[in-house]
């Protein structure tokens, strides 16, 4: 599953260096699939949709830090823990409930994501 950040997130930033996919962004700024990737071309996102990888799309949250589902691995490959929830003063970087995904699915986003 993807993680995450609740609104309890007080903004400190602390979990935007740990992702190794570039899955974090600020509240308000637009993100790309590309960013941090090995990514070319088009990417179909998990609602079915194909995004040009190099194509700024809308944030996800304004207000606070936000976790982009479709680039989330859970640390899978990388690290032992989701490194935002290890690094997180707060605990808002949580499982999502609605994104349950078998590290099976996470592995092959990982390789899909880095190449």
């Amino acid at each position: 599953m993807a993680i995450i950040i609740t609104d309890e997130c007080i903004n400190c930033g602390a979990c935007e260096p740990e992702c190794p996919n570039n899955a974090i962004y600020e509240g308000g700024i637009e993100w790309r699939m590309a960013d941090g990737t090995t990514l070319r071309g088009t990417y179909e996102l998990g609602d079915g949709s194909i995004i040009d990888v190099d194509a700024k799309q809308t944030p996800i949250e304004d207000d606070f830090y936000y976790i982009v589902p479709d680039k989330c691995t859970e640390c899978e490959g990388f690290h032992e823990e989701p490194q935002c929830a290890a690094v997180c003063p707060v605990d808002c970087c949580v499982p999502d409930p609605d994104r349950v995904e078998s590290v099976e699915v996470l592995l092959a986003r990982k390789e899909r994501l880095h190449g």
